[in-house]
């Protein structure tokens, strides 16, 4: 067995914080509701993403809700606005300093910005660094708005060794790297680089498989609501966990795995996680 699943995410809006549930659903889309909507740049068509922190580290400010089956946004200062509420693209506008629309449909060959993250490491995130532009969901099912794959999993083993390894006192936040399922497990840290190629049931349902390292950008050093910036979020795995993310790529810092559902199911917290 490799573990135990502890907490699920969900993240109904990309880049916008999320909300932790005690059970959900998954399917080829993944978790029901996660990255359900995302919020598109009105002038260039780009999904709008924390992966370029000049330009959209305060989605991180903001926090996505699923209630009564429409997303609650909740703004630093406490207002909130409903994904149905005529004015919630005016609303995110303003806040964001960009003109955004929010969707559920992504823009035709949908691209995002992600910044070089060591540049953004070495001249902060306000800085005009370098950027790379991202087809998305490439290994999701069409229509979607993930990155990569629908599912991103890490290990407390993980997080605990990114922690030994950093000046932190403080273990640091699984929320900094938008996990969907966190594991806890006895194994070493960065068990994870092992399990790309392998299929992992959890609890009495649902299967996976990984199908990737996870290469990690700007966005777990970035301010996430009331966690502060922490460089070293990124810095360790820059330095302790250079590894190829997928075949064709050069050695990038990556701490968790992309997956994807093979066979649908319920996840609970609590679930046995098991290599299959």
């Amino acid at each position: 067995m490799v573990g135990t699943v502890t907490t699920l995410w969900r993240y109904p809006v990309k880049s916008l914080l999320g909300e932790e549930v005690p059970d959900i659903a998954a399917d080829a889309r993944g978790l029901t509701g996660d990255r359900a909507l995302a919020l598109v740049h009105e002038t260039t068509g780009q999904v709008a993403s924390a992966k370029n922190p000049r330009l959209w580290r305060d989605l991180l400010k903001l926090r996505a809700e699923i209630i009564d089956g429409a997303v609650r946004i909740t703004l630093p200062s406490g207002r909130t606005v409903r994904s149905t509420d005529a004015h919630v693209d005016k609303t995110l506008s303003a806040h964001l300093g960009q003109p955004v629309t929010l969707t559920d449909t992504p823009p035709e060959k949908a691209t995002l910005e992600r910044s070089q993250p060591e540049e953004v490491l070495a001249a902060g995130e306000a800085a005009e660094v370098g950027n790379e532009t991202l087809e998305i969901a490439s290994q999701a099912p069409p229509g979607t708005f993930f990155d990569y794959a629908p599912l991103h999993l890490i290990t407390r083993a993980t997080l605990d060794r990114i922690t030994e390894l950093g000046p932190r006192a403080t273990t640091v936040e699984a929320e900094r790297y938008r996990p969907n399922i966190v594991i806890r497990t006895e194994a070493a840290g960065f068990v994870e680089n092992d399990w790309p190629g392998h299929e992992l049931r959890i609890g009495d349902e649902l299967t996976l498989r990984i199908v990737a390292r996870t290469p990690r950008c700007a966005v777990p050093t970035l301010e996430h609501g009331r966690l502060p910036r922490d460089p070293d979020a990124l810095r360790v795995p820059a330095r302790h966990n250079r590894v190829v993310p997928l075949e064709g790529m050069g050695p990038q810092p990556c701490a968790g795995v992309y997956a994807q559902v093979v066979r649908p199911g319920r996840i609970r917290q609590g679930d046995a996680v098991r290599v299959v």
